[in-house]
């Protein structure tokens, strides 16, 4: 593990240093039942603010991820890769090995209070979840909203946790003096396919009853509906259901997004179908045989479809809470790779 030789009085390396400044990593697990078997690897990180390379297309320039690794523990996840930069495990360990930037909130009003910050969107959520389990104990976020709504600075979150409705009053009131943009993700409403590739999330009816409680407190909430996974949740009736259930949540839009496979991921996820379902890895393994992404046909398919329905239904496939350079990027899908020296390289997109 890259931390596993520091101590408070250790010296660091530089690629240490930079991670994770002049503190020790304590080390944490809970005997209690919803965090049985999960290790919470607590840093002191320098910076929280990272920049997103210039060579990216994703539509923001600056993010701000608390944790790393993911208790939601999304087979198809890409973000499994970070892992493997701190010599952990892409699979199991990045489930239970949580690292938490127990400074997060200190560092963020820091940044935000600099002469050399200009007020730019900062994102959220768009490596691991912002409010995933951990975030019930740590308290990290309310920190982090506060420094933005303090600040006036305009930001989007992007997950699947129920946990944001905590947070309900502090995105009230960065909403009446910024720009706040809240996307829920659900990619599919079948039960059985849920419990086995996102066991560690909130069931989708219970995502969407968080789309339905911000807006009906005047907070618009679109749904990003992804990953749509090939061969399991893309059939016509399929898509209409979610779409169905989407509109009746009260989402402003609806946006899919085709699963794609990165390494790490793809490895991950490659098994859990071997397991669950055998006979579409030959299948797989042709769809995405250039890559990552699944054959721009297919995606294209996927998107006239969900959003026909959207239009049938009622609701559009851009929101209307979210700054416009976002909502046209949002609408043509995420991009490629990314990475900031802060935090050590990442791959980022909207899942």
């Amino acid at each position: 593990m890259r931390w596993e030789n520091l101590s408070p009085d250790s010296a660091h390396s530089r690629a240490d240093a930079a991670l994770f400044g002049a503190e020790a990593v304590v080390t944490r697990t809970f005997d209690t039942p919803e965090f049985r078997g999960i290790t919470f690897h607590e840093i002191w990180a320098r910076s929280i603010v990272n920049r997103v390379p210039g060579a990216s297309r994703m539509p923001f320039e600056w993010t701000v991820n608390p944790y790393r690794g993911c208790t939601h523990a999304c087979v198809y996840c890409f973000a499994r890769k970070t892992h493997s930069y701190l010599d952990l495990d892409t699979g199991l360990g990045f489930d239970s090995q949580i690292v938490v930037k127990v400074n997060a909130p200190e560092l963020l009003r820091r940044r935000l209070a600099s002469r050399s910050w200009q007020g730019e969107h900062i994102a959220m959520g768009t490596n691991v979840d912002c409010y995933q389990r951990a975030e019930g104990r740590y308290r990290l976020m309310p920190g982090i909203l506060g420094a933005l709504r303090d600040h006036a600075n305009p930001f989007s979150i992007l997950t699947k946790g129920t946990l944001i409705l905590r947070d309900l009053p502090l995105l009230r009131q960065a909403a009446e003096v910024t720009d706040v943009g809240v996307s829920v993700s659900v990619g599919f409403t079948d039960a059985t396919l849920w419990r086995t590739v996102e066991p560690g999330t909130p069931a989708p009816e219970r995502r969407l009853d968080v789309v339905r409680a911000l807006t009906g407190q005047g907070i618009d909430c679109g749904v990003l509906m992804a990953p749509v996974i090939p061969f399991l949740s893309d059939r016509p009736d399929q898509l209409r259901a979610t779409v169905r259930a989407v509109a009746g949540a009260g989402a402003t839009s609806v946006t899919p997004l085709v699963l794609h496979l990165r390494p790490g991921a793809r490895e991950w996820f490659t098994s859990w179908l071997a397991r669950h379902h055998p006979h579409l890895v030959a299948r797989y393994e042709q769809l995405y045989a250039e890559g990552a992404y699944a054959p721009k046909w297919y995606q294209r398919r996927i998107t006239r479809q969900v959003h026909e329905l959207a239009e049938e239904y009622g609701i559009g496939p851009t929101r209307t809470g979210m700054p416009r350079r976002l909502r046209q990027a949002e609408a043509t899908g995420p991009a490629g790779a990314t990475g900031h020296p802060a935090d050590g390289p990442t791959q980022l997109t909207l899942l």
